[in-house]
């Protein structure tokens, strides 16, 4: 009720873990809201993750950085809070120098976030799945992940290096930049728009850490399998913006009956029950809660 019973150590301390000992990558689907974390959390998932370009496009902006540290910080801590996995962010370059990206990575903490990816683009960052992006220098991208390793304060808060030097620079420029990021301390790699799964393992047979895949729709990569990966040495899967993707594909076919009909009868099969969003807010606890502990009730013997 309200929060999440796990503490955020705790969660990371999971995290931690299950990458260390799970049989198959860990899968982290993206929420689009807090809710639907608990959609994901309830589907048997390893942890939960927030998408930049999900956070920009709930905005009505598009994913070229134009979001806040404090936006993404609010909006990940509510997801956070409201499950008891553990939820990765998108800090995308870490909004600002590496002082920023050290600041931004103790909000987080702060937050209830068990970790977050700090990209090497140059900011304003664009899609890592677009035409038109520019990377940093070596030298800057390892100050921001030396940065955010420095600043936690919780030893099992995972420091993500994203890299998407791959477009620009090819799969030799991908492998030599991730190395370097392990050595400025990242936990892990995120190799943005590998061509195909031989790509993915190379880049995780180059490194010590783990490495993750993006399962992006309508990307530059194909939507491998979870074995398909697994099997290429990934250790981390997220889908970034798949749940907001087939919520707004449903949203504006039903817009459109709803203007079609003059009525949403048709609808209503579709829909999520209210019986069904009343168990997943838990809706029986705050009741019991405002009758056990609120509501007075005079005793009739007092007059």
């Amino acid at each position: 009720m309200m929060h999440a019973r796990t503490s955020p150590a705790a969660k990371r301390a999971l995290l931690r873990e299950r990458l260390a000992t799970a049989a198959e990558p860990l899968r982290l689907p993206g929420a689009f809201n807090p809710l639907s974390a608990k959609l994901i959390e309830e589907a048997g998932f390893e942890g939960v993750y927030v998408s930049g370009a999900v956070l920009s496009a709930d905005l009505g902006l598009p994913d070229i950085g134009l979001t806040t540290q404090t936006e993404v910080a609010l909006r990940a801590g509510q997801v956070a809070r409201m499950t008891e996995l553990p939820t990765v962010v998108d800090a995308d370059t870490g909004f600002g120098e590496p002082m920023n990206v050290a600041r931004t990575v103790q909000v987080l903490e702060d937050n209830g976030l068990a970790g977050c990816h700090i990209e090497d683009q140059v900011n304003p960052k664009r899609c890592g799945h677009l035409d038109g992006k520019e990377t940093v220098d070596t030298a800057t991208a390892v100050k921001r992940i030396r940065a955010a390793v420095d600043a936690r304060r919780d030893g099992n808060f995972l420091v993500i290096a994203r890299t998407d030097v791959r477009a620009a620079e090819g799969l030799t420029g991908a492998v030599a930049r991730a190395k370097a990021l392990v050595d400025a301390g990242a936990d892990m790699i995120f190799p943005e728009a590998m061509a195909d799964l031989a790509e993915f393992e190379a880049v995780a047979c180059s490194v010590e850490v783990p490495v993750l895949a993006n399962m992006t729709e309508f990307g530059r990569s194909a939507l491998f399998t979870v074995r398909q990966l697994g099997d290429a040495g990934v250790r981390m899967v997220i889908y970034p913006v798949t749940l907001l993707r087939l919520a707004m594909g449903v949203a504006e076919r039903a817009l459109g009956v709803l203007a079609a009909q003059g009525t949403q009868a048709d609808l209503v099969p579709e829909m999520q029950t209210r019986a069904r969003l009343y168990d997943l807010v838990d809706y029986a606890a705050y009741n019991a809660f405002d009758d056990e502990i609120f509501t007075y009730r005079p005793d009739p013997s007092e007059g």
